[in-house]
């Protein structure tokens, strides 16, 4: 007896210590999870008590903001513990957390957002706009707009991407309509195999991640999915799906992944739910908006599918699945208690709202279903991240001197709109990392020695330390690509390494050391004041050159008098000589050197300069104005294609495309003769006094004028031509001011399918397209990109690099302002708003879909000439048999909501009798907690 009490005791011991063990074990995060509770004031970590998941300070992974608790009545709403605090930043323009990370590893990083009155400010209500940016290292990753929002309302945002380095950054930037902050943060580590669409240069961001079904829970995430996942229900979210004719199905069987479909490891326990619809009706739609926090014009979406069939033994189910009316997977049919996850690789469909149909088949017995589906959102990671020593070393110099600088959080280089103040970085070779050029720390604080960190960044070219307290010795700056060391008003008193003066003696390196102890005994160049070095500089050169430069003039008059009666005598024969005697056989002028000095009064008057040579203005016999481009005489030699050039061009007649009348043909001189155009170019319009004179209708005439010749050139030139110059002095204006696209001295014939691998630089700094200069594949959407350009500077009068108040491109500088603002900011102010607004909205819609990274997803010029002419109703005759002209985005919308409630109501037959799950924007009602 006493033997089975004592057996009994050691297995209740044994469950207990089993449990207890398990409870410790569970509080534990998984290897890998950071959970960071922002503005968390007791450093100690912590326990949620509803995720058992530990959460610590942010201490460790920030340097600025400011920490602050919500307001005590918004405590009890907070969805779990780590809501209760966050972190602001009321200063600097960037800040940044840094995560420790592995390389090359893939990672789900969210971050979420509970304002809760923390300022005593109520913005979220208050009817300003409030937000913010957020990057992914140096890439947008998204905006954290928290406008008219519950004031306990947690916004979270996810990214999945991969780590290029050994830390992951995540920085909240100021728009200016709202102080940043941040409530936690939490990465997840994922499986190499897992989301094979995301690597360095494609990350996704969270869009929606349902799952279907009965579910009571609003959010499931970890311990659930061990990669804490959030997973949304859909009937919490939408009301009416709880009621007939959906069904919820289920199962507590076990599911498996189909052979070669684990990508996503999806939990069974997700999946052993469904929601289907009655077997008297066909169709299942999902819709979802894009919400205040997504940009429904640059929104590319992709979905994934996530099915298993949970009734019957042999079930007769297949269905269509459609997304906004176009096919992506026929004739679909689950698997029994196997997952099936689908997925368009590569397919992210670019529109701001998700509509999918699920619509039965002819043959299919039961009704679709689903089970879960997941929306990313594409996040391009195309700014490169600076060299990663430079950044170390950059570090290093910030540690040493304790430089607080609130400019100085993130990366040093990218984006350059937020680069660190008083650096200098090197973006010449677009597809090469940025390399620091430049450090200017004069006039800093700085103390104590000199850093040796300097001396490793091996693309240093000019180092300021100047006005500063530094002292101690100078180090051995073996740099070769130094070529300006400051060091002037210190107290340095070391001696000067051997190899630094050697440097200086060459003239590889200029060394300033004025003002410094070390200077007391010496009587170098480097140590010589600026003042007395210019005036010794002014004695030497009135003493030694000025009798040099009295010869050397009375050499050169001789000189000249002799060459000027040379050439008097013999310029025409010269030139003659160089004729060349074979002419092309073409249908236009060909011009003799001398009939070009003729018509243009021996070159007289220049109307215009480039890299090819000079442009004159000349009157032919019959009183024609012409323009004649002469190319230099360093340009002729590399011209080998200048001749089949002139043989495409005089094929090429259109009323937007200037008319090339003439050529001349010499081995001293190339020219083209060209139709004079007295507007002069759009590029001196937009910057000149005149543009008063241009109203919103005359800019989209100028506009469609350009587009029309660009479309000529694509569609209906045999073989294609590629201007690869497109850029507003290229666009010149007539009389009646009707715009001319010239200079076709880059442009190159095509094959039919529009491609050509070109190793030859082409375009202008501004216009140039990023994905031929990352891959040389040049294709006619490289026009399209440089037109973009030019149509945001006809709306901005902007040129297509800001100088002011910091360097951007124009399109960010575009970008940004309408997510600060409204249309109105970013619109030329000359215009004295005196435009149509949904023109203008429409045309900037047009430029930036013409500026997207990939060429893919630009529209061809027969689009845009097509969008252009539906806000020009007066342009010609022409736009009125122009049939499917696309609507606006909003109006399709309406449409194929409409069509939904058609459907719903019966109107349409059994194979099409629609039932939407979702018909409106977001439901209100439904909880506190938002992914967008």
């Amino acid at each position: 007896m006493a033997n089975g009490c004592g057996t009994k005791l050691t297995w209740i011991f044994a469950l207990l210590l089993i449990l207890v063990m398990a409870i410790q074990v569970r509080a534990q995060p998984p290897p890998g999870f950071i959970n960071i509770d922002c503005g968390l004031k007791n450093f100690s970590a912590y326990p949620d008590a509803n995720l058992n998941l530990r959460y610590s300070s942010d201490d460790e992974f920030v340097e600025s903001g400011e920490k602050h608790e919500v307001l005590p009545e918004f405590m009890a709403s907070t969805a779990d513990d780590n809501q209760n605090t966050l972190r602001s930043f009321p200063d600097g323009s960037r800040n940044c957390y840094t995560l420790p990370s592995t390389p090359g590893k893939k990672y789900l990083l969210r971050a979420i957002f509970t304002y809760g009155n923390y300022d005593r400010l109520n913005k979220t209500q208050d009817g300003s706009l409030f937000r913010f940016g957020l990057y992914i290292g140096v890439n947008f990753w998204d905006s954290v707009d928290l406008s008219n929002s519950p004031t306990d309302k947690a916004v979270w945002k996810e990214v999945l991407t991969v780590a290029t380095g050994s830390s992951v950054s995540v920085c909240l930037v100021n728009f200016g309509s709202g102080t940043p902050f941040i409530s936690s943060l939490e990465l997840r580590p994922l499986l190499d195999t897992m989301y094979p669409f995301v690597n360095t240069s494609v990350s996704v961001s969270y869009f929606i991640r349902f799952r279907f079904g009965n579910i009571t829970d609003y959010v499931t995430r970890y311990p659930t999915d061990n990669y804490d996942r959030f997973w949304e229900s859909y009937s919490g979210k939408r009301t009416e799906v709880q009621h007939y004719p959906y069904i919820s199905l289920n199962t507590s069987n076990n599911l498996e992944n189909l052979p070669g479909n684990n990508d996503f490891r999806v939990p069974s326990a997700i999946l052993q739910n469904a929601m289907s619809i009655d077997a008297n009706n066909s169709s299942i739609i999902i819709s979802e908006s894009s919400g205040a926090n997504k940009d429904p014009q640059t929104l590319q979406i992709l979905s994934i599918f996530h099915f298993t069939e949970l009734n019957g033994s042999n079930p007769n189910r297949r269905f269509n699945i459609y997304s906004a009316g176009e096919g992506l997977f026929p004739g679909f049919s689950p698997s029994r208690l196997k997952v099936d996850s689908m997925y368009k690789s590569g397919l992210f469909a670019q529109k701001g709202d998700a509509y999918f149909i699920l619509n039965k088949t002819a043959g299919s017995s039961l009704p679709p279903l689903i089970n879960a589906l997941e929306l990313y959102a594409l996040v391009l990671m195309k700014n490169l991240t600076t060299d990663s020593d430079d950044v170390k070393y950059m570090k290093d110099v910030k540690a040493q001197y304790n430089l607080a600088r609130t400019s100085w959080n993130g990366d040093p280089c990218s984006p350059v709109e937020y680069s660190w103040k008083g650096l200098t970085c090197d973006y010449s070779k677009s597809n090469q990392i940025p390399r620091i050029v430049t450090v200017n720390l004069s006039s800093s604080g700085l103390g104590g020695g000199l850093a040796i960190s300097f001396m490793n960044m091996t693309s240093l070219q000019n180092l300021d330390l100047s006005h500063n307290n530094l002292t101690g010795a100078i180090p051995d700056y073996q740099l070769k690509s130094l070529k300006v060391l400051n060091l002037s008003n210190n107290k340095l008193d070391g001696p000067i390494p051997d190899s630094i003066l050697q440097r200086v003696q060459a003239g590889q390196l200029d060394l300033r050391l004025e003002g410094n102890p070390i200077c007391s005994n010496k009587k170098d160049t480097y140590c010589l004041n600026k003042t007395k070095k210019r005036k010794t500089t002014t004695i030497l050169l009135i003493a030694v050159i000025v009798p040099v430069v009295l010869i050397s003039l009375v050499v050169g008059v001789c000189i000249l008098w002799k060459l000027f009666w040379k050439e008097k005598s013999t310029y025409n024969e010269d030139y003659a000589m160089y004729e060349e005697e074979t002419p092309l056989h073409i249908d236009i002028r060909r011009f003799a050197y001398a009939e070009l000095k003729l018509i243009t009064k021996n070159f007289q008057r220049i109307v215009g300069k480039g890299g090819f040579g000079i442009v004159y203005h000349g009157i032919l016999e019959n009183g024609d104005e012409v323009a004649v481009k002469v190319l230099m005489e360093t340009s002729i030699a590399e011209s080998t294609d200048f001749l089949p050039e002139v043989q495409t061009l005089s094929k090429v007649h259109h009323k937007n495309l200037v008319t090339l009348k003439g050529y001349c043909q010499n081995k001293k001189c190339l020219a083209l003769v060209y139709d004079f155009m007295p507007g002069g170019n759009l590029q001196q319009l937009l910057r000149g006094g005149d543009i008063c004179s241009l109203n919103w209708e005359q800019r989209l005439h100028i506009a469609l004028d350009a587009a029309q010749g660009l479309e000529y050139l694509h569609e209906l030139c045999t073989p294609s031509i590629v201007h690869r110059d497109v850029k507003t002095p290229n666009i010149l204006l007539d009389k009646n001011l009707v715009g001319i696209i010239s200079d076709f001295g880059l442009s190159r014939a095509f094959n039919d399918a529009h491609t050509h691998i070109s190793t030859v630089a082409a375009g202008t700094l501004g216009y140039l397209d990023p994905e031929y200069h990352a891959t040389f594949q040049l294709t006619v959407k490289t026009d399209v990109y440089s037109f973009g350009i030019v149509l945001l500077e006809i709306i901005t009068g902007q040129p297509p690099v800001l100088m002011e108040p910091q360097t951007a491109h124009l399109p960010n500088w575009v970008r940004q302002n309408i997510a600060k603002g409204s249309i109105h900011d970013i619109v030329d102010k000359r215009l004295l708003d005196q435009y149509d607004v949904s023109s203008v909205e429409s045309a900037v819609d047009i430029a930036l879909n013409c500026v997207e990274n990939a060429s893919i997803d630009r529209p061809t010029m027969t689009e845009v000439v097509s969008r252009l002419k539906v806000w020009l109703p007066a342009v010609s005759s022409e736009k009125h048999s122009i049939s499917g002209i696309p609507q606006s985005k909003k109006s399709m919308d309406i449409e194929i909501r409409k069509q939904f409630e058609m459907m719903i109501s019966g109107v349409s037959s059994d194979e099409s009798s629609f039932q939407s799950g979702h018909t409106g924007g977001l439901l209100t009602g439904v909880g506190t907690f938002s992914g967008r």
